[in-house]
This record gives structure tokens, C-alpha cells and sequence, in this order.
């Protein structure tokens, strides 16, 4: 919903989704967050998980794997390759 956090009924349906979600005991992952504001709405709402442009754009494997290594401490394949 690209007008969450400027369309009242975009921002209502998002929320009722989210609800809906947790009622099921699911998590909720909103796919497609490309603002601060759609997060910060989203986080308002209780949404567990997030991707996006906000955090990044498409990545290859590989190169998902450099993004977070350094985060994690370990040895990718391509770096044990070295």
C-alpha cells in the first residue's frame, strides 16, 4: 500500500492486515517499504518485518552475502574461495 501514510483507508486496510496477521499468530513481513513515514506507520501498526528499498535494492546472492558478513563475523563462500 504505497499511500499508507497519506491515505487514511490505505493506512486502515494495512493495519487490518496486520491484525488479522497476529490474530493467526503469523508474523507479518510488508514488502515493498520505500519511506521512513510507510515504515514508521508500519511499526505503529505492530508490523514484525520489513523489506524494501528504505534497506536496500535487489542484491545478487553473492553480494547479499559480503552485505552481511561483516555483521556476523563469518566467512562467506566467495571469501573462503579466496
Amino acid at each position: 500500500m504505497r499511500d499508507i501514510s497519506t491515505d487514511r483507508h490505505d493506512a486502515s486496510i494495512v493495519a487490518t492486515i496486520i491484525g488479522l496477521g497476529h490474530s493467526l499468530n503469523l508474523k507479518v513481513v510488508a514488502e515493498g517499504v520505500e519511506t521512513k513515514e510507510q515504515l514508521r506507520m508500519l511499526r505503529a501498526s505492530r508490523c514484525d518485518e520489513f523489506q524494501g528499498y528504505l534497506t536496500s535494492r535487489p542484491l545478487p546472492a553473492r553480494a547479499f552475502e559480503v552485505l552481511l558478513a561483516p555483521a556476523s563475523g563469518t566467512i562467506t563462500s566467495s571469501q573462503r574461495a579466496s
